[in-house]
This record gives structure tokens, C-alpha cells and sequence, in this order.
């Protein structure tokens, strides 16, 4: 695995602190566990947090707020673990920490002012300003009430409202869910200006994973409530390739040892193997006439998942 070095570090704090962090984390239900979940994020650090449904992801993201009680490991954001971010002596770092869910988790009938009147009281960092304009850009009409609101509207709201109280890390689960891409554009242009300020950092879980390849820094992937893999983005979209082989060409590369034993992953279709490489540049020098397209991040998890191994 891979793992970038953060861009700086928190004025004041140790310097290998991560602002957000899960040490070996361990939650179980009927069914369904965490296992052993460890991460973290550094200042100036975008971290995408991939899997499929049910794999985790907003479990460890509750687990990290304080929001599950863990049956072993631990987590802090800004320095404070997890568990007791919820003691009104934490108040000052809760207010620090901007979150969105991926429902929206205000009441039907406020209207979008209301619900920035209502913030205002919660966050002693609340910014008016800041949500007139941001609702203003997000074309939120502060008559409209919250039900009337689609779900990527919504998405926009709970976005205004994480970004409006002086927030130094951002917490978003399926944040960009249900946006338009002209929308998104806008949204992800508004994190990275985000990030980019000292201190800062975002933990960003998201289906949409052409997001993560515009803006993060690393991706993590969990399946089953397991990490299963933490490596820098641009090593799976910058270096790495799918080799698009037929049979006797995939029988060829597995014989040349240029994949080491064991980390050779592929998968089967109906026109021949896709084949995971790991330095597509190294790989076209050694097969100039098998086609190498670049590894999307769609594609790892793909291959990582479902992917044969020989």
C-alpha cells in the first residue's frame, strides 16, 4: 500500500497528528462488522472512501463521529477522540467539523432562511453571510421550504450548511449524490478552494468516483468492513492500466513473471481478459501490441472485488 505524505501540518499540533483518524476500529452488529478499520487523513489531504453499499463506509463514518459505540479500537478527529466529542467541553472542536449525511436531516417544514436562523443558534462560528451567499450560488430560494427540495437539492443545503460554521475538517457521505454535473463541478471546485486553506481536510466517501479522481489525493476501499486497499490516487489512475489481452496473450504476460505471483488480478468477458497491470508504461514496453488503456478508480475496485488471482 501507498501512502502519501500531507501537504503541511495543523499550526500548534504534533506533526504526525492526522486531523482524522481510526485506529483499528471494531463494531458489530447482527450480521455485520467492522473489522479492525484504521485510516486517516492529513492536513491538505482529500481522502476518497470507496465500497459498495453495505460495505462499511457509513458505519466508519458514524464511528469516527461519536455517533456508535465501538466495541473496540478508537478514532479522533481534530485531536479528540471519538467518544468524547459529544462532552460540552468538545464543543469548540465539534463546531470545527463540517458534516454531510446522505439524507437530508432537517425538518420538512423549515424553510431554507429557517434553517440557516436555526444553525446560527448551534454554531457560535455561524456565519450568515457565508450561507446567504452559498445558498444564493446553489440557486436555494430561501422561501422554499426543505420537503419541497429534491435530493440533490438537498445535498446543496446540507453542503451550505457544513461550510458556513468555520469548519477545519469535512466529513461527507455521498455528498454529491443526486447533483447534476454542472453542479458538481461547482461543488468539487468549492473543495478543493476548501482544502487549499492551512488546516484543513476532507473525508469524502462516494459512488460517483470520477469526483475522487478529480480531487483526492488517496483513495481507501472497504468491502466487508475490511480496508482493503489505501494507495494515492494517482498510482491507480496515472500508473496503473487494464491490459485488454485474449487468451493466449494473457497465458504469455502470466509466463513472463512481469506481474509478480499472486498480485496478478483479471476478469473474464465475452471479448477476452482484462488484465490488471501495475506500470502500464512498464507493461507497453514489454507488450507493445497488447492495448493498455489507464485504470480507472471504477476499475481497481472492480478488479479488486470481483477480479480472479493467480
Amino acid at each position: 500500500m501507498t501512502i502519501v505524505e500531507s501537504r503541511g501540518q495543523v499550526p500548534g499540533a504534533a506533526q504526525d497528528v492526522p486531523l482524522i483518524e481510526a485506529r483499528g476500529i471494531i463494531k458489530h452488529y447482527d450480521g455485520f462488522s467492522l473489522d479492525n478499520v484504521s485510516l486517516s487523513v492529513g492536513e491538505g489531504e482529500v481522502v476518497g472512501f470507496v465500497g459498495k453499499n453495505g460495505a462499511g463506509k457509513s458505519t466508519t463514518i458514524k464511528a469516527l463521529l461519536g455517533l456508535v459505540k465501538l466495541d473496540g479500537g478508537e478514532g479522533s478527529i481534530l485531536g479528540v477522540p471519538s467518544s468524547e466529542l459529544s462532552r460540552p467541553v468538545h464543543a469548540g472542536t465539534k463546531e470545527r467539523i463540517g458534516v454531510v449525511f446522505d439524507t437530508i436531516s432537517m425538518p420538512g417544514h423549515l424553510r431554507v432562511a429557517d434553517v440557516g436562523r436555526v444553525f446560527s443558534h448551534a454554531y457560535a462560528s455561524w456565519n450568515p453571510r457565508m450561507f446567504e451567499q452559498l445558498t444564493h450560488d446553489f440557486d436555494l430560494a430561501a422561501t422554499k421550504q426543505v420537503k419541497e427540495l429534491s435530493r440533490g437539492m438537498g445535498m446543496k443545503l446540507s453542503l451550505a450548511c457544513a461550510l458556513s460554521h468555520d469548519a477545519r475538517v469535512l466529513i461527507l457521505d455521498e455528498a454529491t449524490a443526486g447533483l447534476d454535473p454542472m453542479a458538481r463541478d461547482e461543488l468539487l471546485d468549492r473543495l478543493l478552494d476548501f482544502v487549499a486553506m492551512p488546516g484543513r481536510a476532507i473525508l469524502m466517501s462516494s459512488h460517483i468516483t470520477s469526483d475522487l479522481e478529480r480531487i483526492a489525493d488517496r483513495v481507501l476501499g472497504i468491502d466487508g468492513g475490511r480496508i482493503i486497499f489505501d494507495l494515492a490516487k494517482d498510482e491507480i489512475t496515472d500508473e496503473m492500466g487494464i491490459a485488454r489481452c485474449r487468451v493466449a496473450e494473457f497465458e504469455r504476460i502470466c509466463a513472463s513473471g512481469i506481474i509478480p505471483e499472486g498480485q496478478l488480478r483479471y476478469r473474464k468477458n465475452d471479448y477476452g481478459i482484462d488484465l490488471l497491470v501495475p506500470d502500464r508504461f512498464v507493461f507497453a514496453e514489454n507488450f507493445p501490441n497488447v492495448p493498455c488503456d489507464r485504470m480507472s478508480i471504477d476499475d481497481y475496485l472492480s478488479l479488486t472485488l470481483k477480479g480472479g488471482v493467480r
